[in-house]
C-alpha cells in the first residue's frame, strides 16, 4: 500500500495552513508554516499565475485528505459512501471521516496526532468495547467505548498527550475519563460542530465532474 514518507510539514506548507500533522510541534514557534508560509520547493516563493477553478477544488480535496491522513483511493471510497447516504454529501463525508478510529483517538487526546494514533492502533494499544482493534480506519458507532489496554497504560506518548487535553476542550460528541484512560464516542457530530477549516462543497463539485 502506498504511503507518504516525506516530511509532514511540507504538506502544511503546500496548503499554506496548519494541518496539525506533527502534534505538539504545530503549536510551537518551530512550526515551518509560521517561519516559511509558502509552498516547498525552489519555486515556492515565486509568483504563480491565477489558480483555476479546478485547482481550487483540488487543493481543498488535498487539504482535507491530508489532514485526516487518508490515501486517495480511501478518500474516494468515503466520498462514494457519503454520496449514497441521506443528507448533504459534503456533510456526510466529514461525518464519516470523524468516525475513523485514529481520528477519534486524536480528538480525545489519547494521541498527539492522527499519525501517532495510527501507529498506536497498529501496535494494538487500544480496545473498542473491550476488544482489540488494530485498524485505524475502523468506523466507530455511537456508544462505542475506547480504552487503553492495561499493558499500554504506562506509555509516555499517551500520558503526555492526555496532559495537554484540557477538560473544557473536549468536543461535545466525545467524553474522556482520564483516570481509567477510556473514552466514549457519544454520537456522530454535526458538521457545524466539527473544527475543520474546509469547504467540503468544493470537494463535491470536484468529484461531480
Amino acid at each position: 500500500m502506498g504511503r507518504y514518507i516525506d516530511a509532514s510539514c511540507k504538506l502544511c506548507r503546500r496548503e499554506k495552513q496548519k494541518l496539525f500533522l506533527k502534534g505538539t510541534k504545530c503549536y510551537t514557534d518551530k512550526c515551518p508554516v509560521e517561519r516559511r508560509n509558502y509552498a516547498p520547493g525552489q519555486h515556492g516563493q515565486s509568483r504563480r499565475s491565477r489558480i483555476s477553478e479546478y485547482g481550487i477544488q483540488l487543493r481543498e480535496k488535498q487539504k482535507v485528505r491530508r489532514q485526516y491522513g487518508v490515501l486517495e483511493a480511501q478518500f474516494r471510497n468515503y466520498f462514494e459512501r457519503a454520496s449514497k447516504a441521506t443528507g448533504r454529501t459534503g456533510d456526510m463525508l466529514v461525518k464519516t471521516l470523524e468516525r475513523r478510529f485514529d481520528n477519534v483517538l486524536y480528538r480525545m487526546g489519547l494521541a498527539p496526532s492522527r499519525k501517532a494514533a495510527r501507529q498506536l492502533v497498529l501496535h494494538r494499544h487500544f480496545l473498542v468495547n473491550s476488544k482489540i482493534v488494530d485498524i485505524p480506519s475502523y468506523l466507530l458507532n455511537p456508544g462505542d467505548v475506547v480504552q487503553v489496554r492495561d499493558k499500554s497504560k504506562k506509555l509516555e506518548v499517551i500520558h503526555s498527550s492526555m496532559k495537554r487535553m484540557k477538560d473544557n476542550a473536549m468536543l461535545p460528541w466525545l467524553s474522556l475519563d482520564k483516570a481509567s484512560m477510556s473514552g466514549t464516542f457519544l454520537n456522530v457530530p454535526e458538521r457545524a460542530d466539527v473544527p475543520l477549516n474546509a469547504n467540503e462543497q468544493l470537494i463535491v463539485e470536484l468529484y461531480s465532474k
